[in-house]
């Protein structure tokens, strides 16, 4: 008798207990303290004031960085700086020079930038196999990097954008090292055996065309990839962000009343517990701020979406502003991105070992743009 279809129908009975178990435990945990009527309608008040606050003001700034980012492409501007940087990479990323443009393109894009150039034969073949997989680490870093240092920059903390940049250099670099030790120890062979692929002139950007169609091809080129991206973060700002604003802020003045950004500050609660650590590492005040990390593990856009309402309660500052930086670009959402980057690689197994080492990363880029800001700080 074959019991396989017994074992996984009760596999997958057991799976569906559990998770109503956690789904109904979870609401039934916030509605008691909230009430049942005032967290569905804070659920739905705080989704539709993201919504109209913040996504449409993120999608604005991704349809403007989208065309000054297929600008600078079209014009050579990114091949330029590819030129550049490419002497940095092998003594600081262990990477061929050609790996500037992978950085490049995800800071003007999103993650999957990365995966789509490491696939390419004309640029993977000047990679090792194992430089090559943490390219997933490496691309992730920058990704979204544009939007995130305008949106910080157009709330008045460009400066402090700027060393969250350079946090969240520091971070890829040790979550991109980290990763190719991991690799190497886990597959030697990959340490000398050599990708591949095509000529290397083939990579290029060459355009057609006069002056003026070009510019209006690629701002309207750009603009629509930054209308794709801006829908592409929706879920994740209504989604998660909504679920962590709940767990962050506490009631309004007058208690619970349906409105939004109201919520139980189960984080808040936790991070006090610990805070000294938060405070240490990263500069952090207020526990509430830890909320922008752990969202950003997820995606960065939904992090974002964080800012407006941490800046009204006053909780933010501009040491926070800098780690926010830094960690946002450096993880940019990177568990919901390492999975499908490395199973298209053909090195799934390998999805620990990335999440481990961007984890790492991530955190290293948030305590290095304190640190760094608190040292110009004192000149």
């Amino acid at each position: 008798m074959n019991y396989t279809p017994i074992r996984f129908l009760t596999k997958r009975r057991l799976e569906a207990g559990i998770f109503l178990t956690i789904f109904f435990g979870t609401f039934a945990f916030i509605g008691n303290k909230m009430g049942f009527p005032n967290m569905l309608n804070t659920i739905m008040q705080t989704s539709y004031s993201l919504l109209i606050d913040t996504v449409l003001y993120i999608m604005g700034i991704t349809v403007l960085s989208g065309a000054l980012g297929k600008l600078l492409t079209e014009f050579g501007v990114v091949r330029l700086l590819e030129v550049i940087l490419k002497p940095l990479m092998k003594p600081i990323y262990n990477l061929p020079g050609v790996a500037a443009l992978g950085s490049l393109l995800t800071f003007l894009s999103d993650n999957p930038a990365i995966i789509s150039l490491a696939k390419d034969n004309n640029f993977n073949r000047y990679f090792k196999k194992y430089q090559l997989i943490s390219l997933t680490n490496f691309g992730t870093a920058f990704g979204m990097g544009l939007v995130v240092i305008i949106f910080m920059a157009g709330r008045g903390h460009a400066f402090a954008a700027f060393i969250g940049l350079i946090g969240a250099i520091i971070g890829s670099i040790i979550s991109t090292r980290l990763m190719q030790k991991f690799t190497v120890k886990q597959y030697p062979e990959l340490k000398y055996e050599q990708v591949e692929g095509g000529d290397e002139q083939k990579i290029s950007f060459k355009s057609e065309g006069g002056i003026f169609l070009r510019v209006l091809n690629s701002v309207l080129d750009g603009g629509k990839m930054g209308v794709d991206l801006g829908l592409a973060i929706i879920p994740g700002v209504l989604i998660i962000s909504t679920f962590v604003m709940i767990l962050t802020f506490g009631p309004g003045p007058e208690g619970y009343s349906g409105k939004a950004y109201e919520g139980i500050a189960l984080l808040p609660h936790l991070a006090q517990k610990i805070n000294f650590v938060f405070e240490w590492l990263f500069g952090f005040h207020n526990p509430e701020l830890i909320a922008f990390p752990i969202t950003s593990l997820g995606a960065v856009g939904a992090a974002l979406g964080l800012i407006p309402r941490f800046q009204s309660e006053g909780l933010i500052d501009s040491n926070a502003i800098a780690v926010f930086t830094a960690m946002g670009m450096c993880w940019s959402g990177f568990l919901s991105t390492h999975t499908a980057m490395l199973d298209s690689l053909g090195y799934r197994e390998l999805t620990g070992k990335a999440i481990i080492s961007h984890t790492i990363g991530g955190l290293c880029a948030g305590i290095a743009a304190h640190w760094l800001f608190a040292l110009v700080g004192l000149f």
